[in-house]
């Protein structure tokens, strides 16, 4: 993808998009040009999927298979996107992306080949399947069953298609929050709102006769405050995101996140320096649950199983948790961010009980790992775009919802952090050990809530976290974010309130 600055008149609009779908085109705009570029690039002009024929699916995937193999498939993807940054109560950039291409992938036992073309011609995937036929060289050639087109349950649906919205009702979204939050309190000194959206096709045939098509549209709106007193400073973040039409903002306005954001910022500036040691923590519901999915979600992934490597290798059917845990990835949790209707492969989504009351029941699978440990696939293949091969990945994860009253939970624990908010963190998928920085946090004294605290940073092991928990709210919620692993995927994490007793926290108190 190359990106340029030019005026929009330049050239018509036809032969613009044209060329953006030769090789993937990137429009920014300067803020001088912005008017312009947003009545240019209304969504209404985008154009249609790429035309493809069935049978020269066949023939790209017969070409891919001719040196032998057990497996072919072809992914062919194109994707419209704008990005919109406002900065200072102005826009300060705006992209408007165009994408398409296509892969092609040929396994033959553990080995995977792969490649891919931004040209969707017959002679580009043909060129592609003959490339990553090559891991398959000399083993016996499979035969492909010819492609039909398929139906998938519909688990993303839309009211308020992306492409029917003008670019100034987009800008309107961003400055109702910018507005909303810079008059939250005089202490918010700066706003920074992110909006960006995109309509994502995909077609999926194999050589097992799947063919599939889809229409992903997804929206991602960031609002960042700044709070600044008392000789300190705090950077708010909140997040909203789903796999919809433009109704996510009549479910969730962008007055409440810039309210929710705004709010953190003003109360963290009366932190004090978190303690360290070893603490019962409560954790409220919601985006703590990237906790599980960083420490114990990853782990689960069965190409790390498929290794032999992680702290859930050789442990299926044992009990590896207490026994008030279930945790689950459910990509079909209607227009969640991590829910498609099927996985990068064509695989339905599903919801899958990885951990049920403290047993390991199941891995996340890809075709790929699913064939290596002869188990069913789960629906968990997943790639950044048609440049990657799929690999396992998380859609939805989370703590199943519990029998215990947040209220009690924190009321029965004497003294200890309630964290409110996480920040960044990772896992070492081969050991289970994380750490993980608190954005928001609090002391816990009595039973109750009280003062805040920076600074604290959670540190272990994926099986003690999920031994130590002994107290699980009735309360779940979710939030939304963006897993790396080489790709970066949409995801959604959650969990309701929970306990855990004795984890080592990192604090920055002398």
């Amino acid at each position: 993808m190359h990106s340029i600055q030019c005026l929009v008149a330049d050239m018509p609009r036809r032969e613009f998009l044209q060329a953006g779908f030769k090789s993937g085109l990137a429009l920014a705009a300067t803020p001088i040009l912005m008017t312009e570029l947003l009545t240019c690039m209304e969504a209404k002009a985008a154009p249609a999927k790429p035309a493809l024929d069935p049978q020269m699916l066949d023939r790209v995937i017969q070409t891919a298979l001719r040196k032998g193999g057990d497996f072919a498939e072809v992914y062919v993807e194109n994707r419209i996107s704008r990005d919109i940054l406002m900065e200072e109560s102005k826009i300060k950039q705006a992209v408007f992306g165009i994408s398409q291409g296509a892969g092609v992938r040929v396994i033959s036992g553990d080995r995977t080949g792969y490649a891919y073309t931004d040209e969707i011609t017959e002679e580009k995937l043909k060129r592609a399947a003959e490339i990553a036929s090559f891991v398959a060289r000399g083993s016996k050639p499979s035969v492909p069953v010819s492609v039909r087109p398929g139906k998938s349950p519909a688990f993303v649906t839309v009211k308020i298609p992306l492409d029917e919205v003008a670019d100034a009702k987009r800008i309107e979204i961003m400055k109702r929050a910018d507005q909303t939050a810079l008059s939250y309190d005089p202490k918010i000194k700066m706003a920074s709102i992110s909006y960006y959206d995109e309509v994502r096709g995909r077609t999926i045939a194999n050589s097992e006769g799947l063919l599939l098509s889809d229409e992903l549209p997804l929206l991602f709106f960031i609002v960042q405050t700044l709070g600044v007193g008392g000789n300190t400073r705090h950077m708010g973040r909140e997040r909203l995101s789903m796999h919809a039409g433009f109704e996510m903002f009549d479910q969730v306005s962008p007055e409440e996140i810039a309210r929710r954001c705004a709010r953190e910022s003003i109360a963290m500036l009366s932190a004090e320096d978190c303690p360290a040691g070893k603490m019962d923590i409560v954790m409220q519901n919601g985006w703590g649950g990237v906790l599980v999915h960083e420490a114990v979600g990853h782990p689960l992934e069965a190409d790390n199983i498929a290794k032999q490597v992680g702290a859930f290798t050789g442990k299926m059917g044992q009990m590896v948790a207490s026994e008030i845990f279930t945790m689950v990835d459910d990509g079909s949790l209607a227009n969640f961010r991590g829910t498609t209707n099927f996985d990068d492969e064509g695989t339905p989504m599903q919801r899958s009980v990885l951990i049920e009351k403290g047993v390991l029941k199941l891995f996340m699978s890809d075709i790929l790992s699913a064939r290596q440990l002869n188990m069913a696939r789960t629906g968990n293949g997943r790639r950044e775009s048609f440049r990657y091969p799929p690999i396992p990945r998380m859609t939805n994860t989370f703590i199943d919802k519990g029998n215990d009253r947040p209220a009690d939970i924190l009321a029965s624990t004497r003294k200890g952090i309630y964290v409110q908010s996480l920040s960044g963190g990772s896992v070492n998928p081969t050991t289970g050990m994380f750490n993980f920085t608190c954005r928001e946090s609090y002391l816990i004294e009595d039973g109750k809530k009280t003062r805040p605290v920076k600074g604290a940073t959670l540190i272990g092991s994926c099986l003690d976290i999920i031994s130590n928990i002994d107290a699980v709210g009735d309360d779940l919620d979710f939030g939304p974010g963006i897993c790396g692993k080489g790709q970066s995927a949409e995801v959604t994490a959650g969990q309701p309130t929970v306990r855990l007793r004795g984890i080592n926290v990192g604090g920055t108190r002398a």
